[in-house]
């Protein structure tokens, strides 16, 4: 079927098409001609399927066929378990030339740094959520939660909380106390994330997110690593979990900064087919506006 004596001619290309058509219209969308030549090239690079890492996912493996080098891509797929890299960040490790750089360089430890100082700096927003889906709470539980009742939920269901956050969300404190002056101030749950080496304060709301909501989590943050972050801890990260957000305040405050702080919305079900086609859509416009 992908013969190589088809390679690169008309007749090859035809080829594929016909296949892409027929398996389009028998298994749907995900066969275009360019996804089976991805397909072809991962079967050629790794023809055992049982030294495939189950850490890594097909967007992962899909950056890897671009190393022609194999211990270059050896190295890289040990590395991306080892150090638990996204495929954004394997993504920017091979377009920066990570191995090429670390084999050539005198003083490895320099590019080390330099690899993990930026992958710190730009990688945060890639470990944000948005929607939560707490799934595990059963409403009929609590016909009316509150912001209390709920950070209660979610201690009572920390494991499944966890696994919703997400990898290298490790649990801290609920009820954080920070102390300036006469002043007490509490932080409602604070996780440190053991792949960004910071600390992840979480607000917890019932309602529409509010200017205030901005504020409060904006001087927690300058409270948090002025009294509690370590010199060897990147900065402080919040993160405001609403009901119901507010779109012209995640757009026009330090929201929009997209670094430190973000809102995202929770919610007890998950989303249907038309959500997630509209949530889509509209990442796919904002992306389109950015450029």
């Amino acid at each position: 079927m992908f013969g190589e004596e088809g390679k690169g001619s008309a007749y090859g290309k035809g080829v594929l098409k016909s296949v892409s058509d027929r398996l389009t219209v028998e298994f749907g969308k995900g066969y275009s001609v360019r996804n089976l030549q991805q397909m072809k090239k991962f079967y050629d690079l790794f023809p055992n399927a049982n030294a495939l890492r189950s850490h890594l996912t097909w967007t992962h493996y899909r950056a890897l066929l671009r190393v022609e080098n194999p211990d270059a891509r050896d190295w890289y797929i040990e590395e991306t378990v080892r150090n638990h890299w996204s495929s954004r960040q394997l993504e920017r490790q091979i377009s920066t030339l990570y191995y090429e750089r670390l084999l050539a360089s005198a003083e490895k430890e320099s590019v080390v740094a330099e690899a993990v100082e930026k992958l710190a700096a730009v990688e945060p927003v890639q470990f944000i959520k948005d929607p939560y889906v707490l799934e595990f709470i059963d409403l009929k539980d609590y016909p009316a939660l509150r912001e209390s009742g709920l950070e209660q939920v979610l201690i009572d269901h920390l494991q499944q909380f966890l696994l919703e956050l997400g990898r290298g969300f490790c649990f801290v404190a609920r009820q954080k106390l920070m102390r300036y002056d006469d002043d007490d101030f509490y932080v409602d749950l604070v996780f440190y994330h053991s792949i960004l080496k910071c600390y992840v304060l979480i607000d917890l709301k019932v309602g529409k997110l509010t200017h205030g909501d901005v504020g409060q989590m904006d001087g927690y943050i300058r409270m948090f690593d002025d009294l509690m972050r370590q010199p060897d801890d990147n900065p402080t990260i919040g993160l405001i979990l609403c009901s119901e957000k507010n779109e012209a305040i995640a757009k026009y405050s330090t929201l929009a900064d997209g670094r430190q702080m973000f809102a995202s919305r929770y919610q007890f079900e998950l989303p249907s087919v038309e959500e997630l086609e509209g949530y889509l859509m509209e990442k796919r416009r904002g992306l389109e506006d950015s450029e």
